[in-house]
């Protein structure tokens, strides 16, 4: 999921029934290469064309462009470009096959994962896996998607207030008026289940019986479908920060909110203990009554953080996720509250965000709202429960907002999903026992916990590590104790014998 953005968000025998019926397609993998006539043949048998990706990185960084159908039910029409990179095995010796990489979204481009550094996987990882990175459907270098959209229509950040619904309802439909006119059919077809079809074509094009596979955030969905669709095709699967495949796409937003509460209260609590530090209260009531009355006098007149005019809603929209990480939404609420009362504030010690690495020499342009367009996309096509109504959005508004202060009204309001052209499919129901490794943050605040545990039980034969006391979004690479069962089960194929709980390295519980 993302922020200020959509999110940042998932069985044939025989080529005629495959056409006719694409039903959960559980033995669609087997049928690629035992079907004599097999209708994806030109795409399973391709001969990808790999070359550097550009001068900056090391020459075994390659990519190359694949092709896959538009719709897999008609696979001899439309076809759509995958783009696709390579990372080659530090060991030849030691190879075992391929991992595929997604950094969440919906709507996020993988295509440099493998080179980039945040990533930062073990060498034993590295040593055994060509990383193999890739722009979903409709994103980045992968036929970007576009529906020309404004900067004002791509935020989707918009609270409810009886004033301004039916100016929201408007942006709503203008936004899915808009993506229909512009990429038309197009749309309906950018769903999880295809690029998971997609990433099935990929494992056949580089001659893979199985692949293994990384993702977090959305793509722990994206790898859960996968492992329902292709089950004989899967291996090694990590799954870092996991969504609940049961609530796409309108219940991940109200999780967030759901979410928020408690960490909210922990906040609190939290700071309470340290009064002298923040000065916002003695106590967990004083501290949100503080929260409270900032938000009030912000609606009343917005203050004034750093040259930007914030209101009350802007703030919760904020700091709905800063509540997770307790220290830094002390530090953000003692300025807004300085700031509110004429203070001066303290100047920003904050690094500057590092540019964005330059694309590929051989890149196309990609939309400037590529982003925006890809994410609604896949949650709007994804799943055929959105309502229709726009009188059921403002009753769930109303109600979340009371249930859910800090962020409901947000979740449930209208989105452009209720106006959207239905997806190619129903939703995928995630229920299977593939081997699988859920990691995941208490507090995370894109995925909460309750996500998480609501995956692991929908994929039977899945461990989980919990980091208790674990604050942001991702854990593979921040905690020891995680990593190492991650980078056991990559390298060995050894999951751990039972759940486990690890603890972050400074666990502000007992703080």
């Amino acid at each position: 999921m993302r922020n200020r953005r959509a999110a940042t968000l998932l069985a044939v025998g025989a080529a005629t029934t495959f056409l006719s019926a694409l039903t959960p397609a559980t033995a669609f993998g087997a049928s690629l290469t035992t079907v004599a006539k097999d209708p994806l043949r030109q795409y399973t048998q391709q001969n990808p064309r790999w070359h550097r990706c550009d001068a900056e990185n090391p020459a075994t960084y390659q990519c190359a462009t694949l092709k896959v159908p538009l719709d897999y039910s008609d696979p001899g029409g439309k076809r759509i470009d995958i783009a696709v990179s390579r990372l080659k095995a530090g060991s030849a010796k030691e190879r075992r096959g391929v991992l595929l990489l997604n950094p969440g979204g919906p709507g996020g481009a993988g295509l440099s994962m493998p080179v980039d550094p945040v990533l930062n996987l073990p060498r034993k990882v590295k040593r055994q896996y060509d990383l193999i990175g890739f722009d979903p459907r409709g994103v980045g270098q992968s036929s970007p998607v576009s529906c020309g959209l404004t900067d004002d229509e791509g935020n989707d950040e918009r609270p409810y207030k009886a004033g301004t619904f039916t100016k929201d309802v408007k942006w709503a439909r203008t936004v899915a008026d808009k993506c229909r006119a512009e990429a038309g059919d197009t749309l309906r077809h950018l769903t999880t289940r295809n690029t998971a079809r997609d990433m099935d074509v990929v494992r056949a094009v580089l001659g893979e019986k199985k692949i293994s596979y990384l993702g977090y955030s959305y793509g722990t969905y994206l790898g859960a479908v996968y492992t329902q669709m292709f089950p004989r095709r899967t291996d090694r699967f990590v799954l870092d920060s996991a969504t609940d495949p049961a609530r796409v796409w309108r219940g991940m937003f109200q999780a967030l909110a759901e979410g928020a509460e408690p960490a909210f209260t922990r906040w609190s609590e939290w700071t309470a203990r340290r009064h002298t530090t923040y000065g916002l209260g003695h106590t967990p009531a004083e501290v949100r009554e503080t929260f409270r009355k900032l938000i009030a006098r912000a609606d009343g007149r917005p203050i004034d953080s750093g040259g930007t005019p914030l209101t009350g809603d802007d703030i919760r929209s904020e700091l709905r996720a800063t509540f997770f990480r307790v220290q830094s939404a002390a530090e953000r609420v003692a300025e807004l509250k300085k700031a509110a009362e004429g203070q001066e504030p303290a100047p920003s010690d904050t690094p500057e965000q590092a540019p964005d690495p330059a694309p590929p020499a051989f890149a196309r342009d990609v939309p400037s709202d590529n982003d925006a367009a890809s994410a609604w996309a896949v949650l709007c096509a994804d799943t055929r429960t959105w309502p229709r109504d726009p009188e059921q959005y403002r009753r769930d508004a109303i109600r979340d907002r009371a249930r859910y202060p800090l962020y409901g009204d947000f979740a449930s309001h209208i989105k452009p999903c209720a106006f959207w052209k239905q997806g190619s499919e129903p939703t995928t129901t995630v229920n299977n026992e593939v081997d699988a490794l859920i990691l995941q943050n208490q507090w995370d605040p894109q995925t909460p916990l309750a996500g998480a545990q609501a995956m692991h039980r929908a994929l039977h034969g899945s461990r989980m590590i919990t980091v208790a006391g674990g604050e942001g979004h991702g854990v593979y690479g921040t905690n020891s104790c995680a990593d190492k069962s991650a980078t056991a089960y990559l390298t060995t194929g050894r999951l751990p014998a039972e759940d486990l709980t690890c603890r972050a390295p400074s666990d502000t519980r007992s703080g």
